[in-house]
């Protein structure tokens, strides 16, 4: 009896009388235009081709013959009873009750269930597809060849425009190689990178990247860090912009160097032609943004980026992630953003900074870089392109490195960098030179291998580049579990201020490093000189007299946990302190050669020493 319900339910639903719900489940299955096979038990096929217009199953068997509902139906009544006739899994879609389960019938075998699953999925592919149609620009079908040699970026463009027109949605590039001048990024706009597409930065010659903004000269800043338009792809003022995919960004013909927008900003003096000098189309980032909001970069690979790869300048609400960048100047430059997540970004560059927070004077005032996060990324300076390759040849300059400034007007606050590894290049850099705020930053669990110059460096300058800038202040930073080895013999850790302006409130907590050694009793004899106005890169102040840690005008500095060692006998100190107001030192231990002191200071007060065998204080202490 029950069997018999189902098939008069069944049949009433073919006619049309299965309500609003069958109805609606009949629409949506409209646009499935699947096919199957099944075997009846006398060896004949049932087809399924589909829907038809009317959203009715279109069954039948391999004689042709119709059903009611328009398409090939099965031959006798006896068959559309069996339980053969639920092999038709769109059919089973559209004639069973919405209310009945589906495991309530159970196929003779497993071919209709994969079939009906198919079917199925076919279906709410279709429906999202044709649902997201309208917002989905493919740069092909707005003329773009793909071919590497025909100038791609005028129809990408076209397809940025019409997409912007039409509300937002997604320029889509599919493999190919899009040889391309400037691409101007509008709001709203997602650019999906395929993967096996490349958009390559067209060579100089070609003109085609846009000319240099009009603007009036700002001496603060190399022209590198003014002008946005001159860049393989830009986007002033916007609003929700992503660039995303698993293809790449080759600058291909971006220039690295760019002496003469130096001189057409101001920046380095020069003689001006007469009426000053023209607009240039000198392309030299591979992405710049300034003033934008709702800003995602992900899973891109940018190669030889130019200048900068990254330039984002006046940003806010900005994520970079899962990012990897193998070029030979800057990486990712963060210029007065605020509200910033970089994570999960391998980044290469042997001749310049990796990682490069800012703050200088481009957006024409002091704006401070704050509430960033770097979190799990990797940092080298291996030579261009071998990140890629995967034979990470290191450079012999080898920079890469995390480095807050040098440019560094308005500052840096509430910062938290965690879980990263630096190999082959230079170490963590907080740097505070133009009159800005440095403070509230949190670092932890940091590895460092082959260290070029320093592990970690930490200074106050007085350069002041801006107007009307005075000396600037650096306090409160906490770094933690950092383990570095293959340590360049030229410094360890340094944290200087400036006579009158200290550093303040730094704490080092479990640190770990072994050194390459190898410095002599001259190099412990030596006095660096200040950093004062200058520029401030730990290798222009020279070797340092202690080989791992060296302190000059600082004020409330911890040592926690602290072990250094070194690989070749090191004729200097482990550490060397002058003129710092509270110092506390807990376990600290270090490796010395024989007659030489495990620390030295000079003009410390309010020394306290725990834990730390070897270390002791000056005799000539009188408090």
């Amino acid at each position: 009896m029950a069997r018999q319900a189902r098939l008069r339910r069944d049949r009433e639903m073919e006619d049309g009388k299965g309500g609003a719900a069958s109805s609606a489940l009949r629409r949506s299955a409209a646009v499935c235009d699947s096919t199957s096979r099944s075997t009846l038990p006398d060896g004949r096929l049932v087809h399924t081709t589909g829907f038809n217009a009317g959203g009715r199953a279109a069954t039948g068997s391999a004689d042709g013959t119709q059903s009611p509902s328009g398409g090939p139906r099965m031959t006798s009544e006896r068959h559309r009873s069996s339980k053969c006739a639920k092999y038709s899994p769109c059919d089973q879609i559209t004639r069973r009750p919405y209310y009945e389960p589906l495991h309530s019938i159970a196929p003779t075998n497993t071919r209709p269930r994969v079939a009906f699953l198919i079917a199925l999925a076919s279906c709410f592919f279709l429906l999202a597809s044709s649902a997201g149609a309208d917002d989905f620009f493919n740069v092909r079908a707005f003329g773009a060849i793909g071919d590497g040699t025909n100038l791609d970026s005028p129809a990408i463009n076209k397809a940025i425009v019409a997409c912007a027109q039409a509300g937002g949605g997604t320029v889509y590039f599919p493999a190919g190689t899009y040889l391309s001048g400037s691409i101007h990024l509008l709001s709203n706009i997602h650019l999906l990178i395929d993967a096996g597409a490349t958009i390559l930065g067209a060579p100089q010659s070609l003109n085609a990247y846009d000319e240099t903004e009009t603007s009036l000269e700002n001496p603060y800043e190399d022209g590198g860090h003014y002008y946005f338009h001159n860049s393989l792809i830009w986007g002033e003022n916007l609003t929700n912009v992503f660039i995303t995919g698993s293809g790449m960004i080759n600058g291909g013909g971006l220039v690295r160097f760019d002496g003469l927008l130096d001189r057409m900003s101001g920046f380095t003096p020069s003689q001006n032609p007469p009426g000053g000098y023209p607009p240039s189309r000198l392309g030299n980032k591979a992405i710049a943004l300034k003033l934008c909001r709702n800003v995602l970069i992900r899973d891109v690979t940018i190669f030889h980026g130019g200048h900068f790869a990254i330039l984002v300048t006046g940003c806010d609400n900005l994520t970079v992630d899962n990012v990897t960048i193998d070029t030979d100047r800057d990486g990712i430059d963060l210029d007065c953003c605020r509200n910033a997540t970089v994570s999960d970004c391998r980044i290469n560059s042997p001749f310049d900074d990796g990682l490069c927070p800012k703050s200088t004077f481009a957006l024409g005032r002091s704006v401070i870089t704050e509430n960033l996060t770097i979190v799990n990324c990797q940092l080298s300076g291996f030579k261009e392109g071998t990140l890629l390759d995967g034979t990470m040849i290191p450079a012999r300059s080898g920079v890469g490195r995390i480095k807050f400034g040098t440019e560094s007007t308005g500052g840096f606050r509430n910062v938290t960098i965690a879980n990263c590894t630096f190999r082959s290049c230079r170490g963590l850099a907080l740097e505070e030179v133009d009159g800005g705020i440095l403070e509230n930053i949190s670092v932890n669990n940091l590895t460092m291998m082959n260290v070029v110059d320093y592990p970690i460096y930490i200074t106050l300058g007085s350069r002041n580049r801006g107007p009307g800038a005075t000396n600037g202040v650096l306090r409160n930073i906490q770094i933690s579990n950092v383990i570095a080895t293959g340590v360049d013999r030229k410094s360890g850790i340094q944290i200087s201020g400036m006579p009158g302006d200290d550093v303040e409130g730094v704490r080092l907590d479990n640190i770990r490093m072994v050194f390459n050694g190898g410095g002599t009793k001259s190099d412990a004899a030596r006095l660096p000189p200040e950093l004062g106005a200058g520029y401030p890169e730990a290798s222009r102040i020279g070797i340092m007299p202690a080989y791992g840690v060296f302190v000059r005008h600082a004020r409330d500095l911890e040592l926690a946990n602290v072990n250094l060692n070194f690989a070749k006998d090191d004729s200097r100190p482990a550490m060397v302190c002058s003129d710092v107001d509270g110092l506390e030192i807990d376990d600290f231990k270090a490796r010395t050669v024989a007659g030489v002191s495990l620390a030295h200071f000079e003009n410390v007060r309010g020394l306290v020493i725990r834990h730390s065998p070897g270390v002791r204080k000056p005799h000539w202490w009188g408090w």
